[in-house]
This record gives C-alpha cells, sequence and structure tokens, in this order.
C-alpha cells in the first residue's frame, strides 16, 4: 500500500510540498518543494484505500473521519495544493467521473417532493450553525468585494445593493423571490427599494426566520414568505430574483425553470438569476458534496443555462460574472467557523465540525485554484425595457446607498 500510495501521489502532486505518513509510518514528500511545505498522516490504511480507489469522495470522508490529518498547515493550504495541479483529476479517478456524468441526470432528477427533502438536508440544520459563521443578515450566497478590505457585512449588503441596481425596481412593484432564504434580500427589496415581496422556500427554518424578521421590522404588508415551490406559485410579477437557488434546480429541470419564470414575468418585467457557474463546460457534482452537504445539487455551465432561456422565449441583456468574489467570501466565512468551532461541536459532535471544515475549505479552494465562479444573468421578455448601457447601475447603486444611510428620504407608497 505504501508504494501504491507513494507512486500514485508523486505522479499527480507536482506543484508545492507536501509530505505524507503512511499508515505504517512511512514518509514520503511530493511535488516540487515549492509553497510553504504542508504535512498530513494517514491514521488507517482504509483510508489509503478509499482514497487511492476514489479520491473526490474519500478525501472528505477520511478526514471527516479523522482518518486523515493534517500535521502542518491546515485542511484549506492541503486541499490548495490538491486543487492547483495540471491535472484536475488524478488520472485514477477520471472513471468515477465518466460513470457519475453518465448518470449525473438521474441524481439530479428533483421533482417537488424532492426537492424539498434536498432543501430540508441542508438548510433545515439547527439555524445556530449558520450564525457561527454568516454576516449579521444571514446572506448564504456569493458577496460583492467592492475594495480588497471591504468587511464581509458591507460586501454582503453590497451584493444586495447590486442586484436591485440591476433590476430597477421601483416603489410598489411586485417582486418573486425565487429562494428567499432567511430574508435578507426580500427585506432590502421591501424596505430600501419600496417594492412588494414575495419570497418562496422549501426551508421550513428558513421560512420560520424570515417571517419573524418581516414582523419584527413591519415589514408583513410589503414583505411576505410562503413555504411553496418556484413551479407552483401564481403572478405576474414586474420584478424576479434568485439568488443561490439555480444550483438546486438540477439541469434536467432548467426548460422548466426558465418556461415558468417567463410565464410570471410581466411584458415589461425584469429577471436577475445569480448563480454559480462553472467556466470549463458541462460536469458532474463532486461526490463529495452530493453525499453530504447538497444532495441533488448541480453547478451549472453557461452553456447550459443560456439555451434553456433561449427555448423560454427570454432576452438575456446583461451577463456579469464575478470570479474570485465567492473565494473571498468563503474564506471569510471558513475563518468565522474556525473562530467558533467549539460551538458547532457542542450543537453537533467533532465529526460534523471537521465536514464543516472541509466543506468551507473544499469550496473556496475550489473558487481560488479551479474554474468556479459566479455568473448574474438579467433577463427581459423584450427590447427596450433596460437602459442602452450600464452606466444606471452605479447611478441607482449610489442612490440606494444614500437611502440605506438615511441622506434620501424613504419613498413612502400611496395610502402609508
Amino acid at each position: 500500500m505504501d508504494r501504491l500510495l507513494r507512486k500514485f501521489l508523486s505522479q499527480f502532486i507536482r506543484r508545492g510540498s507536501m509530505t505524507v505518513t503512511t499508515a505504517t509510518g512511512s514518509k514520503f514528500t511530493a511535488g516540487n518543494g515549492s509553497g510553504e511545505p504542508i504535512a498530513v498522516r494517514f491514521v488507517t490504511a482504509d483510508a489509503e484505500r478509499k482514497i487511492l480507489v476514489n479520491p473526490e469522495l474519500g478525501l472528505g470522508e477520511a478526514y471527516m473521519n479523522g482518518e486523515f490529518v493534517v500535521e502542518q498547515g491546515n485542511i484549506a493550504d492541503v486541499l490548495a495544493i490538491l486543487l492547483d495541479q495540471a491535472d484536475l483529476l488524478p488520472r485514477w479517478a477520471k472513471p468515477w467521473w465518466h460513470l457519475r456524468y453518465l448518470v449525473r441526470h438521474l441524481r439530479q432528477f428533483n421533482p417537488r417532493a424532492r426537492s424539498r427533502s434536498n432543501v430540508a438536508h441542508h438548510y433545515d440544520l439547527d439555524a445556530r450553525l449558520y450564525s457561527l459563521f454568516l454576516d449579521a443578515d444571514k446572506q448564504y450566497s456569493c458577496a460583492y468585494f467592492e475594495t480588497p478590505d471591504t468587511t464581509l457585512d458591507d460586501a454582503q449588503l453590497a451584493k444586495k445593493r447590486h442586484i436591485t441596481a440591476k433590476l430597477q425596481v421601483k416603489p410598489g412593484q411586485r417582486m418573486l423571490d425565487i429562494g428567499s432564504g432567511w430574508g435578507g434580500l426580500g427585506l432590502y427589496l421591501a424596505e430600501i427599494a419600496g417594492a412588494d415581496v414575495t419570497g418562496v422556500t422549501l426551508s421550513t427554518e428558513q421560512l420560520q426566520v424570515a417571517s419573524a424578521r418581516a414582523a419584527e421590522k413591519g415589514l408583513t404588508q410589503r414583505a411576505r414568505f410562503l413555504l411553496q415551490d418556484y413551479r407552483d406559485i401564481e403572478g405576474p410579477f414586474d420584478r424576479i430574483v434568485s439568488v443561490g437557488m439555480f444550483e438546486h434546480v438540477g439541469a434536467g429541470f432548467y426548460d422548466t425553470y426558465f418556461q415558468r419564470c417567463a410565464e410570471l414575468l410581466s411584458d415589461d418585467g425584469v429577471m436577475l438569476l445569480h448563480s454559480i457557474g462553472r467556466s470549463q463546460g458541462p460536469d458532474s457534482t463532486n461526490p463529495w458534496i452530493a453525499k453530504y452537504i447538497f444532495p441533488g445539487g448541480y453547478i451549472p455551465s453557461l452553456s447550459e443555462v443560456l439555451p434553456a432561456i433561449e427555448n423560454a422565449g427570454l432576452l438575456v441583456c446583461d451577463i456579469e460574472i464575478l470570479r474570485l468574489h465567492y473565494a473571498e467570501t468563503l474564506k471569510a466565512w471558513r475563518e468565522r467557523f474556525m473562530a467558533r468551532r467549539e460551538e458547532a461541536v457542542q450543537l453537533y459532535d467533532e465529526r460534523f465540525a471537521l465536514m464543516w471544515e472541509f466543506y468551507l475549505a473544499a469550496c473556496e479552494m475550489t473558487f481560488r485554484k479551479q474554474g468556479m465562479m459566479n455568473f448574474q444573468i438579467q433577463l427581459t421578455k423584450r427590447q427596450g425595457v433596460v437602459p442602452m448601457t450600464r452606466d444606471y447601475i452605479a447611478h441607482d447603486e449610489a442612490r440606494l446607498r444614500a437611502r440605506e444611510s438615511g441622506a434620501e428620504p424613504k419613498l413612502k407608497l400611496a395610502g402609508e
């Protein structure tokens, strides 16, 4: 086993410096010696076998089970090396990738009941867990870092502002938020932009929090949240926004998703889709992520999304690619989580904390080292609905920023 481990890891790790201690106690170093040296240790021979057979699944499982230990550096440093190699996957792992790709539509088959079950697996965890690492507004999606030193809370506020500006929201307009989370974006749209917001989620935990927050802010007349599938909502709406939800739709349901959005959107309406995306074409979901974090989830490439948009008769008015913004978001989440890690152990257990640590580190390094990004696609049903140039975005952001600070009187709806 030691010889196989040395051979395969040395073939794969060509950049960086990783010293490996096997379960029998032998040591070897892989890589070209560049960067900070990292040292890891296998506790069991079983962990070595799992990683050799199926590394994409086996590494995460070995780490969360305490069978793969980082002795110098941390798991993020390890993943930074592994995800920065010339080959995206070790050669011996490629047959597993081909098999997953062949059956990916089956794994992403997300009818209503399965969609709700998949959402509950992740989003109905103890709400205190998310408070350990998210910003005060509980934004669980890519932030928008306007400057390198922007704080996480400011970057998440900037994300909401940026999206609202692109939507050109006017007071009183009917707005649908598909995948409304804990309500932060919907409440911003109601309070700052004056929209009449309906948010839909499949998470009972998120619904309770969002509804309570609307009541606390006195916004229940302008911001209501429903436990409902996007396929069952009734329209029409002047504006539709969806942030961090499209990753749960599944490739086989893209046509259904955009056709429903087209039916719900008014003729002069605007839609903004914010999603994680792939820069390197269609793929399959990482098996560890699919098993432990996001069952039924899939990150699309633009080449998979745009045909479904075209089939629905929607017009693409603007596409913006956010490259390293999610890497910085995840870094902030990981650092916050590690600072309060013991609280996560108390909420669940050590294995869960290791799993969450691996999840945040793996996602961060995938965005930092490989071809993951976020895209924002602005859609309409006809020409001339949004301005011809993008200058209006900065202008509207400035206007919204003034409202946030109270420098501009908040608009009131008729009858208020």
